[in-house]
């Protein structure tokens, strides 16, 4: 048994240090994902030490000591995204439907053909704004009934598991689709009113994820997040920035987009909401993610369920109450945070001022592009 249980703790330990490269090799980059997968194997590991070694042995303790500091490490990453954790977002006072703005984010699967479930998470649930990920032509097609109710809206229908579409009961103003990073994976961005007549700066993403049969690295997933959180980073407006991320809330880079950003994650000190796979219970992360400026609160944010893809949709919903919320704080940058970030959008030849400032007058000009 020592044997198997040194294999076992020398494998606990590589799993937990490759992470803290930034090395962007979607192998390394790929060990984000399972945190929690690899906390409960830790947690069994230590128990197993104790059950079958001698652990007044020097090489015993040995063992417990690494297996210990790598469960302690996982946890540090997971236990925000528990109920032990305190919440980063505040619970809303607030229940003026004036007021309210929700988001229904679902990855539908493009070869996915159940429209008619997601339909009626829509109706059932009544959001302000569906976002639609992996929708081609024929998606749009079948959506289209939802135009009487939800009449804004923004579409780029692809076959490449790239398209999107953006649906409205809110007016969208500026609306743009744009290809920061990659030429075939878009993004779109728009001005959401609110029916109080507040405008909402609003992004809705999907970058490309580290994988060995699309980016080898995680570099065009990285850059994309980088330059939107440093674009949102130098507004006073509203902000929403909603998608299927292709990260998890637990890894290095989303951390660094919200430090960067400095918007907040609803979920801290609420539960994971975890949303991929839909299939595989014991392997699911939160890749669906929804951050938000201090101007909002939270109703509440839910996992729905199935409609058949590989995504469970998400659906948050928020409420617009400036002056409850000022004093929340999310995590904070410093200066290692911002040299990294800027390192990540200069490895791309990208720019914050490459992203659009929807309901914004910017008189900031940059006079070298793709510097900053």
């Amino acid at each position: 048994m020592f044997p198997i249980l040194v294999i076992c703790t020398l494998l606990t330990l590589l799993v937990t240090l490759l992470p803290l490269s930034r090395q962007s090799h979607w192998v390394i980059r790929g060990l984000d994902f399972p945190r929690l997968q690899f906390t409960v194997f830790s947690a069994v590991l230590l128990v197993a030490h104790f059950i079958f070694l001698d652990t007044q042995a020097l090489n015993s303790k040995l063992l417990i000591l690494v297996t210990t500091s790598c469960l302690i490490w996982q946890l540090w990453w997971i236990l925000p995204y528990t109920f032990l954790w305190p919440n980063e977002v505040k619970t809303s006072k607030d229940d003026s439907p004036d007021r309210q703005l929700s988001i229904l984010t679902s990855n539908v699967l493009t070869p996915n053909r159940n429209v008619d479930a997601l339909i009626k998470l829509v109706e059932k649930h009544r959001p302000d704004i569906l976002v639609t990920l992996e929708s081609d032509q024929w998606w749009e097609d079948k959506l289209q009934v939802l135009e009487a109710e939800m009449p804004f809206s923004i579409k780029c229908p692809l076959d490449n598991l790239y398209g999107m579409h953006v649906y409205s009961r809110l007016p969208l103003h500026d609306t743009k689709v744009c290809y920061l990073v990659e030429k075939d994976v878009p993004s779109m961005h728009a001005s959401v009113e609110l029916l109080t007549g507040d405008k909402v700066r609003a992004h809705f993403l999907h970058p490309a994820p580290p994988s060995p049969t699309e980016n080898t690295e995680s570099a065009e997933r990285d850059a994309e997040l980088v330059i939107v959180a440093r674009s949102v980073a130098d507004s006073d407006q509203p902000v929403v920035v909603t998608g299927d991320l292709n990260d998890v809330a637990w890894s290095a880079t989303t951390r660094l987009f919200r430090k960067i950003s400095g918007l907040l994650d609803p979920r801290v000190g609420r539960g994971v909401c975890n949303t991929f796979h839909a299939d595989y219970p014991l392997v699911r992360w939160p890749l669906d993610h929804l951050f938000h400026s201090h101007h909002f609160t939270l109703q509440n944010i839910q996992r729905l369920p199935s409609i058949g893809s590989d995504h469970f949709p998400l659906l948050a919903r928020l409420s617009f109450t400036p002056v409850q919320g000022v004093n929340q704080a999310g995590v904070e940058a410093d200066e290692s945070d911002k040299e990294w970030a800027k390192e990540i959008s200069d490895e791309k030849n990208v720019s914050k001022y490459d992203v659009p400032k929807p309901g914004e007058i910017s008189t900031k000009t940059n006079p070298h592009p793709y510097k900053n």
